[in-house]
């Protein structure tokens, strides 16, 4: 996040997959760029379908990129999805909500948030616990498979 508001969001997705599959698509070019543009409209889709708000002020993500790699082997692709918004900010206590759909984790994934030098979170209501870390100033949290998520998160955070 930046003062002037700009949010530049990752979500790390990490998979298991025994027939490696993301080997082969990440082998021909054509392939990889259509499976991430599959994946962005897919990601862009479910961004749609969410309310979030800045400050009262609704905005709207959007996936400006799309990574795929893979940890330890072939058979652990992951996904890094690029996300931005633009938020009015201000001095105080600001707050970041976003209200979707409940739903049941498929795949574990990560979240990292990293505030303004001027900035510390105060509190967050993300239904998973999440850590702190820089003074308050990166929140990070990870969503294991098969874990409910509640559909609402929110986090206050003061920029000074």
């Amino acid at each position: 996040m930046r003062e002037s508001g700009l949010i530049e969001q990752l979500i790390l997705f990490e998979y298991y997959d025994p027939g490696e599959e993301y080997r082969e698509i990440t082998s021909s070019e054509e392939l990889l760029e259509r499976e991430k543009k599959n994946l962005s409209r897919n990601m862009q889709y479910f961004l749609d379908q969410e309310e979030v708000y800045i400050n009262g002020k609704r905005v709207f993500p959007r996936v400006i990129g799309v990574d795929i790699g893979f940890r330890e082997s072939y058979k652990y692709p992951y996904v890094l999805f690029f996300i931005v918004f633009l938020g009015e900010l201000k001095k105080g206590l600001n707050t970041y909500e976003d209200k979707y759909e409940p739903e049941t984790a498929e795949y574990p994934y990560s979240v990292y948030w990293v505030f303004p030098l001027k900035a510390r979170v105060v509190k967050a209501d993300l239904g998973v616990p999440y850590s702190l870390l820089g003074e308050g100033r990166i929140l990070l949290f990870s969503v294991p498979k098969n874990t409910r998520i509640g559909g609402y998160e929110r986090i206050e955070f003061e920029l000074y």
